[in-house]
């Protein structure tokens, strides 16, 4: 098992959600030149090392990142992480883009076992020490897709944390769109059109990341694999049908992220194919090494800051693909001894309704991606690149009631694919990782009992909506006390 004090080695790749702070938020063209040979040496010693297979073992660990909003008693958003992090002593939190979200870590752990319940007890443990803080200034945390009370004209920058990388991050997007403001357009039930002049719309989408350490020499067959299972992830775990009182789609959080940093590619295609929020573009062929070319090819320099020269840990790599948001994303990470790994960073899933809920989506992913990267014959031989990205698109628009293409079954409800197929899948997949049997049982129950009951996070919200009106702090109070009696989301009374 690893050391806790390796927690941030084994997360340093995802760096602008959580990692070192940068030296300045302004740069130069000399920066952007050097930062660029750094990158085309390290990608260099990345493919040898690849050739060498200069990698550590292939354990199956995990680790998840819990992002969560601070509200006051009306459950509106307070802009209070750094009180939270300046009075609560623990080395597990960092701070997100705005200063009402936080992001909560716990210790990577061995998925065999009871390791992904061990993740659960000290994800609540952390949750709880946090609320201890909070309660003194009368303010408490909420974990939830989108905070359905949160206002347009909340996300500003007077609230972003003070922070190098995130002044850079808004200069540098900015920058790259030749100062063009964001726009956000989604159309689903309703219509919600917002323009902003900087990128604090990502910030009303939060989420519960699922990361997975991958054998080196399957790392396709592990990656595809994420990529076809997102839709049935996101269709049972959807919890973010409002923004701004506009009831949406179910999993509002996908379209909101893809735009709110609407940054493209080399030759200013941010309205092409190449974005830095993507589904991705095609499965890879041989391993995830081509992701880290496709950065590099594809993908101009962002946040080029001055980084030690150290090319044996790919810093350089490493910030550039921190700067690029796959739904599923490919990182390199280090094991205490500095031995080389790599991880799927799962995106799809977001915060909430409770911790239960969150790990019995872990507990699905798991076993799902177990079983799927080590069939016989790889799925994505069956499954093209657009059908499981169109899968995933309309899965998040509309969660469990979403129908969805499935190899021979061809279109099917995602529901009954879910109950009759997937789950006995996961089990097989989590029963290949030696995962304990009593684990197994309680959290995919969770699962499945949820999805008979056809009630995930955005079924239960617009349910509340329909039964009390559309009152988004009446539905956040009604939320917030299902939240609080950490019952599952099915189990919660209306």
């Amino acid at each position: 098992m690893l050391k806790t004090n390796n927690l941030l080695c084994i997360y340093q790749e995802g760096f602008i959600n959580m990692g070192e702070e940068i030296k300045n938020s302004f740069f130069c063209d000399d920066d952007y030149a050097k930062f660029h040979d750094h990158l085309q040496t390290e990608l260099k010693n990345l493919t040898i090392a690849f050739e060498q297979s200069q990698f550590g073992c292939d354990e199956a660990m995990c680790g998840i990142e819990q992002e969560a909003w601070i509200v006051d008693e009306h459950n509106l958003p307070v802009p209070k992480n750094e009180y939270l992090l300046n009075n609560c002593d623990c080395e597990f939190l960092s701070p997100e883009l705005a200063k009402f979200n936080i992001e909560l870590n716990v210790t990577p752990q061995a998925i065999s076992g009871h390791g992904l319940r061990d993740m659960h007890t000290q994800l609540d443990q952390l949750w709880k020490q946090c609320n201890d803080v909070l309660s003194n200034e009368s303010l408490r945390l909420y974990m939830t897709g989108i905070l359905p009370t949160v206002h347009d004209d909340q996300l500003v920058t007077e609230n972003i944390s003070p922070l190098n990388r995130y002044f850079a991050l808004n200069e540098q997007v900015l920058k790259s769109r030749k100062g063009k403001p964001l726009c956000l357009d989604i159309v689903g039930t309703e219509h919600l059109r917002s323009i902003h002049e900087d990128v604090m719309l990502e910030s009303a989408a939060t989420s519960f990341q699922i990361h997975r350490q991958i054998p080196v020499n399957k790392s396709a067959r592990y990656y595809n694999s994420a990529i076809i299972l997102s839709a049935p992830l996101v269709a049972a775990s959807a919890n973010s049908p409002y923004l701004f009182g506009k009831q949406l789609w179910d999993e509002t959080r996908i379209p909101i992220f893809e735009q709110a940093v609407e940054v493209g590619g080399y030759g200013d295609a941010a309205h092409g194919p190449i974005r830095r929020v993507t589904f991705g573009s095609g499965y890879v062929r041989e391993n995830v090494l081509e992701c880290f070319q496709e950065n590099f090819d594809h993908y101009p320099v962002l946040l080029p800051t001055s980084l030690d020269d150290k090319s044996s840990f790919f810093p350089h790599l490493r910030m550039h693909n921190g700067t690029i948001w796959r739904w599923n994303r490919p990182l390199l990470g280090f094991g205490e001894n500095g031995e080389l790994h790599f991880r799927i960073e799962h995106r799809v899933v977001p915060a909430g309704p409770t911790s239960l809920d969150e790990m019995a989506n872990a507990f699905f992913f798991y076993g799902l991606h177990e079983y799927l990267s080590c069939q016989k014959v790889a799925p994505e031989h069956s499954m093209s690149f657009s059908e499981a990205k169109n899968n995933f698109y309309s899965a998040a628009q509309h969660g469990l009631n979403a129908k969805i293409s499935w190899f021979e079954k061809g279109k099917v409800p995602i529901s009954h694919l879910i109950l009759n197929t997937l789950i006995p899948f996961a089990i097989e997949g989590l029963n290949m990782l030696d995962v304990n049997q009593e684990d197994i049982k309680e959290y995919i129950g969770i699962i499945r009992d949820r999805v008979e009951t056809k009630t995930n996070g955005a079924q239960w919200q617009k349910a509340c909506v329909k039964k009390y009106g559309h009152d988004m702090e009446t539905l956040a109070g009604k939320y917030i006390e299902g939240q609080e009696s950490s019952l599952p989301v099915h189990q919660w009374v209306l």
